[in-house]
């Protein structure tokens, strides 16, 4: 039996080195169960992904925030987890075209992570590909709560996936 990988995806962490910002106490409890930890930008220092590698190995892409981290971090990146293609970018434009655009940037992909606006997003975009913000678990912007996502994967596919309010 192939055993299913847990992924933890956030974004827009937006967490200031010395700031009194942190990840919600319900953010941990999904940390904890993390195979791996994705992060789609705004992490602002490496102090953040620092504390996530200490719950699973993490993959990030560069936010438009996160100076600190330029040269550190790729603005795009795809990797492959448990047979599942995976493209990550902070900003994947407007949500007008979006699901041609993010085929274009990630013509392999079975899902497209992305953050940037806060706004979570977990749809279906040209044939087929996942398209999944995470929202973000620290700044809601206009949403109506902090959220992260999470998805299962097993023999190549993604068996479950959700976005959860933290």
């Amino acid at each position: 039996m192939t055993r299913v990988r847990h992924v933890v995806v956030v974004s827009d962490t937006h967490i200031r080195r010395g700031g009194s910002r942190r990840l919600p106490d319900a953010a941990y409890a999904h940390l904890e169960r993390a195979d791996v930890v994705l992060h789609a930008g705004d992490i602002l220092t490496g102090d953040v992904l620092d504390e996530l590698a200490g719950f699973a190995p993490v993959h990030a892409v560069l936010g438009n925030n996160d100076h600190d981290l330029v040269g550190l971090l790729p603005q795009r990146l795809e990797l492959e987890l448990d047979g599942v293609r995976v493209g990550m970018v902070h900003d994947s434009g407007d949500t007008a075209g979006r699901a041609r655009r993010v085929r274009r940037m990630f013509p392999d992909a079975d899902v497209v992570v992305f953050g940037h606006s806060h706004i979570p997003c977990l749809d279906r975009g040209v044939d087929g590909q996942l398209l999944l913000n995470p929202g973000s678990p620290t700044e809601r912007r206009r949403q109506p709560a902090h959220t992260l996502a999470t998805l299962d994967l097993e023999d190549g596919l993604v068996i479950a996936s959700a976005i959860h309010e933290v």
